[in-house]
């Protein structure tokens, strides 16, 4: 067993041993950087993630020795742990990938670390990112600052947080007009998670154009699914036409999304 067959297999056909073979190599600071990186990124999958495992990824987060590169790829692999934990709660101890307490734990740590000016800023960028899939009141204004910021770094995070917390609809369809092709990408997320009607025409413009990127062309399909689902249909029938299968596939899912949508 070793980190890059594991990295190159689905998480399904990992061993049972995979959670403790990615502990031991987190844990283990003369380990190569390059494995101990693999290492956070699969172990905040929901098919290992636990207490220690995420204890562990925070431990490397907070600790100022290890470095930035590592420090941002562990705090990315707690979101969709704490994601979970915000949508399912606690009261099933069997079906929470982590208890209450270390969550609890998590988020307070990272408030902290993301207000201390001492830790490096593309680390404090992963942590509102990976924070946010839990939000708490102080991500407003994180996310509000950031987007106000000159630096374009902290506008993408901004952009992709709105994703996840309502009340930035403006912002949402300022950005769709980015020329920062993944800030316009995660605008358009944000957009079809919020039902943003009013830019139903620029990204129904994006799926019609001949000229579109693929990457925000799939984005669009669904975003134009959720914001107005009959008013989609037309469009989603023809890009069921399309040559590439990827685009045939999103447009299917979208069509039986605006049906759902529609009833």
């Amino acid at each position: 067993m070793d980190m890059k067959s594991l990295s190159e297999s689905p998480p399904w056909d990992w061993p049972k041993e995979a959670g403790k073979f990615f502990l031991t190599i987190l844990r283990d600071v003369q380990a190569e950087e390059s494995d101990r990186i693999l290492a956070a990124e699969l172990a905040g999958d929901f098919t290992v993630v636990n207490d220690e495992h995420a204890e562990a990824l925070l431990s490397i987060v907070s600790t100022t020795d290890e470095t930035e590169d590592l420090r941002g790829v562990a705090v990315v692999a707690l979101g969709p742990a704490l994601e979970c934990a915000y949508v399912d709660g606690f009261d099933d101890a069997d079906f929470s990938l982590i208890s209450e307490a270390t969550y609890r734990n998590i988020q307070e740590s990272l408030l902290r670390l993301y207000g201390n000016s001492d830790v490096p800023k593309e680390v404090r960028r992963r942590i509102l990112e990976a924070s946010v899939r839990a939000p708490e009141e102080w991500h407003h204004d994180a996310v509000r600052t950031a987007y106000s910021s000159d630096n374009e770094s902290w506008k993408l995070t901004a952009v992709f947080c709105m994703f996840y917390i309502r009340g930035f609809d403006d912002q949402i369809l300022e950005a769709l007009n980015s020329e920062d092709e993944e800030i316009h990408y995660q605008a358009v997320r944000a957009a079809g998670n919020w039902e943003v009607d009013a830019a139903w025409s620029h990204i129904a413009g994006l799926a019609t154009a001949e000229d579109t990127d693929k990457h925000l062309l799939l984005a669009a399909i669904e975003a134009m699914a959720i914001i107005r689902p009959p008013d989609s249909a037309e469009i989603l029938r023809s890009l069921t036409e399309s040559d590439d299968q990827d685009i045939v596939d999103a447009a299917f899912e979208a069509m039986a999304m605006t049906e759902e949508l529609s009833d």
